[in-house]
């Protein structure tokens, strides 16, 4: 049975997928209501044990293709969305041989938009982050990774050079993969 122990010094490297659920009611544009669906990628990320139970991570995705609906309206197009999160995650369990690993990590989330429908630009976007997670030793340098994320992202719509409305996700992302 493989177990394993986070221990100072300690890099990681992660890959997976995700689902991102950016809810309902995402803002306005020009007056009219604007829904930002969920979407689905590959994610990657790498990170650093400064002791047995904190550690460092950044982490980012390919860009999610989100496609914009208003109300009332209809289809508005897509933009694509690119995360990166810096975290500071603690390990409960870092220093004993366990083959189960959680951990929960605070950060900075930053957004950048791109891809955005012809006219329109979508400011980049700083906020918060949270997550919580937990590793599953498959042996002793091989693991499972599942997560949970929110992140706060806020940024506004701009057209012809003036500011017409506010995108506001607060995306919860779902994700696993290996470590």
């Amino acid at each position: 049975q493989a177990a394993m122990a986070y221990e100072a010094g300690d890099v990681f490297v992660r890959g997976g997928v995700a689902q991102t659920d950016t809810g309902s009611g995402n803002g306005n544009v020009g007056g009219a209501d604007l829904n930002v669906q969920s979407a689905r990628g590959f994610t990657y990320g790498a990170g650093y044990l400064f002791s047995d139970k904190f550690g460092v991570e950044l982490n980012s995705s390919e860009k999610f293709e989100h496609d914009l609906n208003t109300k009332p309206g209809g289809s508005a197009g897509s933009v694509d969305r690119l995360p990166v999160n810096l975290l500071v995650n603690y390990y409960p369990m870092g220093g004993l041989d366990s083959k189960v690993q959680p951990y929960v990590g605070v950060g900075l989330n930053y957004t950048r938009f791109s891809s955005e429908p012809t006219g329109f630009s979508i400011d980049e976007s700083y906020g918060a982050i949270g997550q919580a997670g937990v590793d599953l030793a498959v042996t002793d340098n091989f693991m499972l990774n599942g997560y949970v994320s929110y992140a706060d992202v806020s940024a506004d719509i701009n057209a012809g050079g003036a500011t017409i409305g506010e995108v506001d996700m607060e995306p919860v992302t779902i994700g696993g993969g290996i470590t």
